[in-house]
């Protein structure tokens, strides 16, 4: 089981330069992710005078935080691994890849950037609203969690069948552009429903500078319980106890 190889970590872990320096990483591809994401959905209110979301508003959603993902994990891999979702980080922690220390300062650092991305966004944009994720008409907070699971559950599988699977090979190479691929496309399916999240920071930033709180919860259970299941069902079956090496942070 991957929670025997859980660790909290060293207490001056947080102080050694290379965690900082991977947490400061976490903050900035957090803000080149939010700032991208969440921009190209107030440059669309913009153009439609704060229209009625259509489907090439969802598909521009889309492909807006597929790329930016795709270059925020890219930007950060060789320094924090390219978490840029708390979720991501617990899955790792769940795995015994990352201790709870330094996930800690990740959290910390993805949830401020998240925050500073947004706060640049109002002021960009001349005071525009930077709207919190919410939930469609006729979805249940129960029916958003599920939908949070699920799309986190495929988030974190792939990052660990690309980036965290020791005998991944050369595939670890397209591990940034298929992570930002399986979030384009949970997009396309849960856009419409809640917001597709799948990252509590992302949720957070808007949530705080628009400072709307409702059914937030729902952005952290549903995620977080996903990347729980995620990596436990991956490395229970497809690494397995025998398989696992020492993991580096540039090794996620």
């Amino acid at each position: 089981m991957p929670v025997a190889r859980i660790a909290v970590g060293n207490p001056g872990e947080a102080s050694q330069p290379d965690a900082i320096r991977a947490a400061l990483a976490e903050f900035f591809s957090m803000i080149i992710f939010v700032f991208a994401g969440e921009g190209s959905g107030m440059a669309f209110s913009k153009l439609t005078n704060n229209g009625s979301t259509t489907p090439a508003g969802l598909i521009a959603a889309s492909l807006a935080h597929a790329f930016a993902l795709f270059v925020a994990v890219s930007v950060g891999a060789n320094i924090s691994g390219g978490h840029v979702n708390p979720a991501v980080t617990f899955g790792a922690f769940i795995g015994g890849n990352i201790t709870l220390l330094r996930g800690i300062l990740y959290w910390i650092a993805q949830l401020l950037g998240s925050v500073v991305a947004c706060l640049l966004l109002k002021f960009a944009t001349g005071g525009l609203e930077t709207s919190a994720f919410a939930l469609s008409s006729g979805v249940s907070s129960w029916n958003a969690v599920v939908f949070e699971i699920v799309m986190t559950f495929g988030l974190v599988y792939t990052v660990y069948a690309t980036a965290v699977d020791p005998k991944k090979g050369n595939v670890g190479t397209v591990a940034p552009i298929a992570i930002g691929f399986i979030v384009g496309a949970n997009i396309l399916a849960g856009g419409a429903f809640d917001g597709a999240s799948m990252n509590p920071a992302v949720s957070f930033g808007p949530a705080v500078v628009s400072w709307t709180w409702t059914s937030h919860w729902v952005y952290w259970v549903g995620p977080l319980i996903g990347a729980a299941i995620a990596a436990i069902v991956y490395d229970n079956i497809f690494i397995g106890k025998n398989a696992h090496e020492p993991l580096s942070t540039n090794d996620f």
